[in-house]
């Protein structure tokens, strides 16, 4: 059976464990480095803000993060990127996956009002690159839940965006030549017991991360 790695806290991962396990995949959470061959992949979850040191920032808009555990996230990722193995990043882990590869940040969207979480996620249109895996998972236009405030500017080196907010905030990106991709959005909030009818099932996007 496969087993996928998530990069993230005990306590605060069971959407994602819940999400996988419908998917008949085992997981496990922990912030150790680890040993890539008993992994079919990585799952870096959402969560709070990044230190902005991290992309050459001095704190501007930034709320809350946590420097130990953002680095802890990377050196996790630097072990599946090194081996080639699937990674993805969902939300705070897409702008990791960015951050990890020399792009940058933007510490707070102008537009935050639309995308942040206000005792609820948000809901919004978005568009897919044309010949991108999410526009043939999903369409060319889309509806995708949102719970951030922050977003990524600079693209790193090898990665291409591949899916924008209605207002051009990037919710999607991939690797040009790994089995690296990243959402801003949530698809373990999209699926199963918490699928919706104004978005779009992200079940869709973990089967097909759970494949590779």
């Amino acid at each position: 059976m496969k087993k996928i790695l998530i990069a993230g806290e005990p306590d605060k991962t069971a959407n994602y464990e819940r999400a996988m396990h419908g998917l008949g995949i085992m997981t496990e959470t922990s912030l150790h480095v680890p040993d890539t061959f008993l992994y079919s992949g990585l799952i870096l979850p959402g969560g709070g803000d990044i230190d902005p040191r991290l992309f050459g920032q001095i704190p501007k808009g930034s709320r809350f993060f946590d420097p130990e555990l953002d680095r802890l996230q990377l050196a996790v990722l630097k072990a599946f990127v090194l081996d080639r193995k699937p990674v993805l990043g969902i939300c705070k882990g897409m702008q990791l996956i960015n951050i990890y590869f020399g792009g940058d940040m933007l510490q707070h969207l102008e537009t935050s009002r639309c995308h942040e979480y206000v005792g609820k996620d948000q809901v919004h249109g978005t568009a897919a690159e044309k010949g991108s895996l999410l526009e043939k998972l999903y369409g060319s236009s889309f509806s995708v839940n949102s719970a951030h405030h922050q977003g990524v500017d600079a693209p790193g080196q090898g990665i291409e965006y591949v899916q924008w907010a209605d207002d051009g905030v990037v919710e999607g990106l991939s690797h040009k030549y790994l089995p690296i991709m990243g959402v801003q959005w949530h698809p373990e909030r999209l699926c199963f017991e918490h699928k919706r009818k104004d978005a779009v099932d992200g079940g869709a996007l973990l089967r097909y991360f759970t494949g590779l």
